[in-house]
Order: C-alpha cells, then sequence, then structure tokens
C-alpha cells in the first residue's frame, strides 16, 4: 500500500472506501443477472427508473427531490470531479476527509485545503477555522468555492452533532460557499434511534449538493453506483446541466445490470433493508470491541458512530513505535499492516499530518478470511464469539498490547 513516487504525478490516491467484507445479497445478483442481457446502455445521469427511485429514497430522508435536479454516476469520486470541475475555484476540506475527495481536485489543479475539525467530531470543519482559512485564502489571492464535508465521517466513524453542524453551515453560507455532502454513511449509523441524523441541506437548501455512493449501504463496492441531489432553484439546475457536461465528456455512465440492481435496492425492499441492518449490526459489535481494544492499550480513538472503520491516533505509543523504528504515518501504516495482517492506512492518505501517528482500522477484514466466515458472522447471533473472529480479535489486541507494554518500558522514571 505504501505509495512509490517514481512514475507518478502529482495526484495520489489513496485507499478505497471500507468493505463490508460479506457476500453479495442474493436478492440483488438475481436483479442483476436479469438486466446483464439488455444491449442498451444507460444514459448519462442515469436512465428514469434509477432517477425516481433516488428521488423516492431522498425523500424517505426528508430531502425531496425531482428527477430533472438527480443525476447518477459510476460512483461518487466520478460526481466529486464533475461538481469541482463545474463549480471552479479554491475547495476546503475538513483534516482529517475521505481519501478520495483531495484527489480529484488536485487533478483538475484546483488548490485544496484542509480546514481543523472541533473536539467533538471529524468530517465537519470547525466553524472558526473555517471562517479564518477563508478568509486567509482571499487575502493570498485564492477563490474559495466549494466546501466538502460529511456528518457521518471516513475515516473518523463519528456523526457530527447537529449544533456543531448548523454552526458550520452558517460560517460556510456567510462566506458564500457552495456545500457537497457527502452522505455514503448516512444509513450505517450504528445505533439509528439513538443518533440525531441531520443533513446540510436540510439547513441551506439552495447551496448544498448532497452526494450518496450506494457502495456505504447498498450495494458492493465492485458495483460502482451514486447519485447527487442538486438544490431546487435556479443555481441547482446550472449546476446540473455543467455536472452532466462533464460526466458525458468522461463518459461516466453507470452499467445497465448495475444500474438495475441499484434502482432495486433504492427502493428499499424487506430483503435489502433487512441485510442493511444486519451489517451495520455485525460492523457495530466489531467497531466496539475493536475501540475497546485500542483504547484498553493507551491509544486515542473517538467512539466509533457509523461505517465499518475507526480511526485511531498511537501518538500515546509513540516511545515504543519509534523503538520499532516508526517515526511518522506512512511508517505506522507499513508496520501495523505487517504485525495486524491487514490494510492500515495511515492518516497521511486522509489529509492528516504526515507526523502524527494516526490509522484508519476497518472491521471487514476482522470478519473472516473466506466468504464462509464471513456469511456465518452475519448469521451468528454473536458474532464476536465465532473462532475466525476471535483470533483476528485476539492478534488486534496483541499487536497493541505489546505496544502499550513498550510504551510502559520506555517511559522515564518519575
Amino acid at each position: 500500500m505504501r505509495t512509490d513516487p517514481e512514475g507518478h504525478g502529482p495526484v495520489r490516491y489513496g485507499p478505497p472506501l471500507p468493505d463490508d467484507g460479506l457476500p453479495v445479497l442474493p436478492d440483488l445478483t438475481g436483479v442483476l443477472a436479469a438486466a446483464a442481457g439488455r444491449p442498451r446502455a444507460e444514459p448519462v445521469g442515469g436512465g428514469t427508473p434509477l432517477l425516481e427511485a433516488a428521488c423516492d429514497y431522498a425523500a424517505r430522508r426528508g430531502l425531496p427531490a425531482e428527477p430533472d435536479h438527480v443525476a447518477a454516476a459510476p460512483g461518487a469520486p466520478s460526481l466529486l470531479l464533475a461538481l469541482t470541475a463545474a463549480l471552479g475555484g479554491d475547495v476546503l476540506v475538513p483534516r482529517p476527509c475521505a481519501a478520495w475527495w483531495a484527489p480529484y481536485a488536485r487533478l483538475l489543479g484546483r488548490p485544496v485545503f484542509h480546514v481543523a475539525t472541533p473536539a467533538e467530531c471529524g468530517g465537519v470543519p470547525d466553524p472558526y477555522a473555517l471562517l479564518e482559512t477563508v478568509r486567509r485564502v482571499r487575502a493570498e489571492g485564492g477563490d474559495p468555492r466549494l466546501l466538502v464535508l460529511s456528518v457521518a465521517d471516513d475515516p473518523t466513524a463519528t456523526v457530527a452533532p447537529p449544533e456543531v453542524l448548523h454552526e458550520t453551515v452558517e460560517a460556510a453560507a456567510a462566506e458564500g460557499l457552495h456545500l457537497v455532502s457527502d452522505e455514503t454513511w448516512r444509513d450505517t449509523v450504528h445505533a439509528p434511534h439513538e443518533t440525531v441524523w441531520l443533513s446540510p441541506a436540510e439547513m441551506l437548501p439552495d447551496r448544498v449538493t448532497v452526494v450518496t455512493d450506494l457502495a456505504g449501504s447498498l450495494l458492493p463496492t465492485g458495483w460502482p453506483a451514486a447519485f447527487a441531489r442538486f438544490p431546487a432553484n435556479g443555481d441547482g439546475e446550472g449546476l446540473h446541466a455543467r455536472v452532466l457536461d462533464v460526466l458525458t465528456a468522461l463518459g461516466a455512465r453507470v452499467a445497465a445490470p448495475v444500474a438495475a440492481a441499484a434502482a432495486h435496492a433504492l427502493t428499499e425492499p424487506e430483503p435489502v433493508t433487512a441485510h442493511r441492518a444486519a451489517v451495520g449490526q455485525l460492523h457495530a459489535r466489531v467497531a466496539a470491541a475493536a475501540h475497546a481494544t485500542v483504547i484498553g492499550a493507551g491509544a486515542l480513538s473517538r467512539p466509533p458512530r457509523a461505517g465499518r472503520h475507526l480511526y485511531v491516533d498511537l501518538g500515546p505509543l509513540r516511545p515504543a513505535l519509534t523503538a520499532h523504528g516508526v517515526g511518522d504515518a506512512q511508517d505506522l501504516e507499513d508496520f501495523l499492516t505487517a504485525r495486524l495482517g491487514m490494510p492500515a492506512p495511515g492518516g497521511h492518505r486522509f489529509g492528516d499530518d504526515l507526523g502524527a501517528l494516526r490509522v484508519r482500522l476497518s472491521t471487514g477484514p476482522l470478519l473472516g478470511g473466506s466468504d464462509e466466515e464471513r456469511a456465518e458472522c452475519l448469521t451468528s447471533p454473536t458474532p464476536l464469539e465465532l473462532p475466525h473472529v476471535q483470533r483476528a480479535l485476539i492478534t488486534l489486541e496483541s499487536v497493541f498490547d505489546d505496544l502499550r507494554d513498550d510504551a510502559q518500558r520506555w517511559e522515564p522514571p518519575r
């Protein structure tokens, strides 16, 4: 996973979205297989069945939409690239942020400015830091126009509280920014009945475009499909048209069989919703166990509230890591990937400081090494007690406990 600078340009692509690690739902494979014989391509921006299903999906979440204000594409990265190209100007993102956000702006030659997040959560810039960054960039001759944020966040696995989100949205509105709200992980909240979710599009409907990648909760990551919901005004219509222009130039169409499966999943039939709930509960359990392990070893991590991952700061264990030759996030990535036998991308891949010892750990690899083992996790009433899950968690605990013990040995006497 280490980035080799030789033979590469200035764009660096980070790790993919965390996979759920589970077999594909048969209900979806059946729909995709039935559509595989269709000879016609899906229109750029999505066909009517897909767009209508996306509108209904958004409306059930309090975000009504019409098909002419929605566009589909083969994954959220295509949409973010098109939006960045259509809006122009400089881009603002929280630090850390999803690994795929910044590269698409850099690919277009657009400056990207990272903004610190509040103590409560990731995914959303601190409002005061946002105002200061915008004013500094403008004073230096920049042109900030776009803020990308996520209420349910990759990589931090946090969910931004409504009051924090409200202050940030107000600050962005005061500076005339357009917001892209990445709501890919919206339906993966671990405790949906205990978590208050609010979309920026509910607060600032005229200046927020919502992007949802269906790999978050409805489709396998290997079936790329996503949609964007644009503001229901003249500015939204113009932005929608420009995004379609970019998607057309890219030839960015959802594959017809995938479009059929996506439209079916977006209608949220019972097999799909039941599977989504079971997957969410499974990953919530595993994430909670992994979080307890890293915290018990002395590392720092906000409790995971959504998604299939957690974000860990091993700064308190730096003395032990230094003894192993680990001095920055890339070293830490290499060290933990080898020790854990699973990907452990460093925080620098998410725009965090290279010198900070932070990593994103995904829960999918902890579910087993075969489809049979992972499927068993989904059907077991006690997945954490399955032997293969226990082995994975014991490995995680052993690696972190060894670091804790080493750090204690290296502490100077008081």
